[in-house]
């Protein structure tokens, strides 16, 4: 009987992955929700749930990952990111005379909602961030495997 091949690094990589994915999953939201109050934001919040996924894809291989999220799946949410923060770059040109002018009210200093639409902006970062960096990694997984083919069955011609 033929064995397939297993996708993949070893247990002890697929071990660790599991262990520490949801930290970094919800590690990354903290850094996105508080970023107005903390060091951080959309953007390192979007790098660290992108570095999420890469270490699932790296650990488990990228049909895995394309399982739960496929490039499409990812162009589109980074193209709703961009969407929204045009939206409400627009909103300020036409109520305060300011591209990204912050129209809604201000909450008590150092709660959650005490900044109007900064929670808002840096979920759209973290969208556009995250799944960019996520496409891009995806993108290099393939070319790597297009060079890798090609160079292959050149050296079987051969």
């Amino acid at each position: 009987m033929k064995k397939e091949k297993q996708s993949g690094m070893t247990f002890i990589v697929k071990t660790i992955t599991n262990l520490i994915i949801g930290f970094m999953l919800v590690f990354g939201a903290y850094i996105v929700l508080y970023g107005h109050i903390t060091p951080g934001g959309g953007f390192p919040g979007g790098v660290m749930i992108a570095l999420a996924y890469i270490l699932v894809t790296l650990a488990y291989g990228r049909r895995v990952v394309e399982s739960m999220i496929s490039g499409v799946t990812g162009s589109i949410a980074d193209d709703i990111g961009a969407l929204v923060i045009l939206i409400l770059g627009f909103i300020g040109l036409y109520i305060g005379g300011t591209f990204l002018f912050n129209f809604l009210p201000k909450g008590t200093p150092f709660k959650l909602f005490s900044a109007g639409y900064i929670i808002i902006y840096n979920l759209a970062i973290m969208l556009k961030v995250g799944m960019s960096l996520y496409i891009v990694f995806l993108a290099l997984a393939i070319l790597q495997r297009v060079v890798t083919t090609r160079d292959e069955t050149k050296e079987d011609k051969k």
